[in-house]
């Protein structure tokens, strides 16, 4: 059963994520994923190996429910709220994905031969994960947060730091689509 045809314009989005940096600014709290990690560490008794670890995790609590709840809304986005329209992608992109020997999505966000379980299974697929998942478990406290901590709430609230992290995430980014992504595949 679908609820709604289409997708919701951006600006109902935006005007939602204004309405939460608001909320958190107001109770002095500031939005990451990635702390979750070190929080779940923490429960988990990671505090007896390293140091990073030995801090009072229920102060989090608020955090970890962020994160309940964007499991469960993308639950009810895929489930209830999506629509059955192929996505539509340019041809120029289908091209490029082409000459990648990637086989265009058909309708979905995103190709198999990249993110489906044969992919990830094979060992240059597994390979990738691990390096790539050693990547953000370093990059993250080193950058002191992840893109969405950066970009949406130290962006919010005017910080240098995370200006210079998010323009570092972009340039990151155009690196490895252009220079590293061509040579994986």
């Amino acid at each position: 059963m679908e609820f709604i045809y289409g997708t919701w314009h951006w600006s109902i989005s935006g005007f939602i994520i204004g309405m939460i940096m608001l909320a958190l600014v107001y109770f002095g709290k500031s939005f990451g994923m990635s702390s979750n990690l070190r929080t779940l560490c923490t429960i988990g008794g990671a505090k007896r190996a390293s140091q990073y670890f030995d801090f009072n995790w229920r102060e989090q609590q608020w955090n970890l429910a962020m994160v309940l709840g964007a499991i469960l809304g993308g639950f009810f986005a895929t489930q209830f709220l999506s629509s059955s329209d192929i996505v539509q992608l340019n041809p120029k992109t289908i091209t490029q994905l082409q000459t990648l020997n990637i086989d265009a999505p058909e309708g979905k966000i995103v190709p198999d031969a990249l993110f489906g379980m044969e992919a990830i299974q094979t060992p240059k697929g597994i390979l990738i994960l691990l390096i790539g998942g050693l990547l953000i478990g370093f990059g993250t406290p080193y950058a002191g947060g992840c893109t969405s901590g950066h970009a949406i709430s130290g962006l919010s609230n005017l910080q240098l730091p995370s200006l210079i992290a998010v323009i570092g995430f972009f340039i990151g980014g155009l690196i490895t689509t252009y220079f590293i992504i061509p040579y994986l595949f």
